[in-house]
């Protein structure tokens, strides 16, 4: 759709939340053309417009006590406005980054206000920071107890990103749903600076702890799952919190660390400095950093969002935080059953079989459910056909909770 293949991965993401009211294909299209061959700056105005439309014409639904057509729009609107900001990642943060993320969330907060089923937003203090965060009935279940699922995010994603991915399928089906921006992650990182830590089972305990005494939440019946990098995050949860009795890594990944070789020999790096990535010298890392500099996908992707939202400065850096993230020696932690996705032609993927023998060795018993790419499913978190994720998924919760 768009003419720079950049901003085609940031202005078609949008389409995999429509079957869930979170894009429309004709809107991206008119995005698409209003950009053209425009830069940065003209892709974020183009999406700020779109997000500006969605709003007014929300307001107007509501004036008029149309609250279902309004509740649609400003979630929408709140999905344009999170996308016009993906390329002004970075630090120092960007001022149009903060006054659309404003605009986001507050779309988002008054969308949820209007459902059928209205959310309940609140903040979860967590040390230094102050995770925003959204409790999710059930459609047609606000005052029922029933499970609770803990929606775990990627890098710097917003809670949006969840309600669409994974929430509304969640909620149909009937799971409340608790979705959080924790550290790296939406406004505690664009707005707080708070980066990524590795030792996330302390952010989702905290969040456990504030919701699982609610009337609705059924203590006993607690799942955690997560997409992109919380793939790696809700095991990690479930490695450190007994109240986990279920557990979804989208995709299946136990060891940051271990595809960073992978990553140095497609920059060019020498079969030396692959083996052994947390140790280059200054000439490598330079050289490095030249290849990532030159290509405008990898900069963004490694220095305006991975040093961004890791809280680092230099390659070398970025690497070595990376390695932190690992499940090494906690596999044993777990004491629930695991699903593993993996979609075929997703880097990120590529480690889900051995996860599932290191699991299967520490008595965990694990599930993989693969998405092919003939089914329209095999990219990064399955975006392109979430819905057939969320069938899937849900239905293999629904088989682990019935007894």
């Amino acid at each position: 759709m768009f003419a720079s293949e950049f901003q085609e991965g940031f202005g078609t993401w949008m389409l995999g939340y429509a079957p869930f009211g979170g894009g429309e294909v004709g809107e991206i299209a008119a995005v698409a053309a209003e950009v053209g061959d425009g830069g940065d700056d003209a892709f974020h105005q183009a999406f700020v417009g779109l997000g500006d439309r969605l709003v007014a014409e929300a307001d107007t639904a509501a004036g008029a006590g149309h609250r279902a057509s309004a509740s649609e729009g400003y979630l929408r609107a709140s999905v344009a406005y999170a996308t016009a900001n993906r390329p002004l990642f970075g630090t120092p943060v960007d001022p149009r980054l903060l006054v659309t993320h404003r605009r986001a969330r507050a779309a988002f907060e008054a969308g949820l206000a209007l459902r059928s089923t209205p959310a309940l937003a609140f903040d979860i203090p967590f040390e230094d920071a102050v995770m925003r965060s959204y409790l999710l009935p059930a459609e047609g279940c606000e005052n029922e107890r029933r499970p609770l699922i803990v929606l775990v995010n990627g890098y710097d994603a917003t809670a949006a990103d969840l309600y669409f991915a994974s929430g509304v399928a969640a909620g149909r089906r009937g799971y409340h749903c608790l979705i959080f921006e924790g550290p790296g992650q939406g406004s505690t990182l664009y707005e707080q600076g708070i980066p990524l830590r590795p030792d996330f089972e302390r952010v989702v305990s905290a969040v456990i702890d504030h919701v699982a005494d609610q009337a609705i939440v059924d203590e006993d019946r607690i799942v955690v799952s997560g997409w992109s990098l919380g793939g790696h995050l809700a095991p990690r949860a479930a490695s450190g919190d007994p109240r986990v009795v279920a557990c979804i890594a989208d995709p299946g990944q136990a060891d940051l660390g271990a595809g960073l070789g992978g990553f140095l020999r497609l920059l060019g790096a020498t079969e030396d400095e692959a083996r052994d990535p947390l140790n280059l010298d200054d000439a490598a890392a330079a050289r490095l950093m030249a290849v990532i500099e030159g290509d405008r996908r990898l900069r963004w992707s490694v220095v305006q969002r991975g040093f961004w939202a890791n809280g680092v400065t230099d390659l070398r850096s970025f690497l070595r935080r990376t390695a932190e993230f690992t499940l090494r020696d906690r596999l044993d932690r777990i004491r629930c059953p695991v699903l593993l996705t993996r979609a075929e032609n997703d880097p990120l993927a590529a480690g889900v079989g051995a996860f599932a023998v290191a699991l299967d060795a520490a008595g965990v018993h694990t599930t993989v459910i693969d998405f092919a790419a003939a089914e329209g499913a095999g990219m990064h978190c399955e975006m392109m056909n979430r819905s057939l994720l969320n069938r899937r998924v849900l239905d293999w919760l629904d088989d682990v909770l019935a007894p």
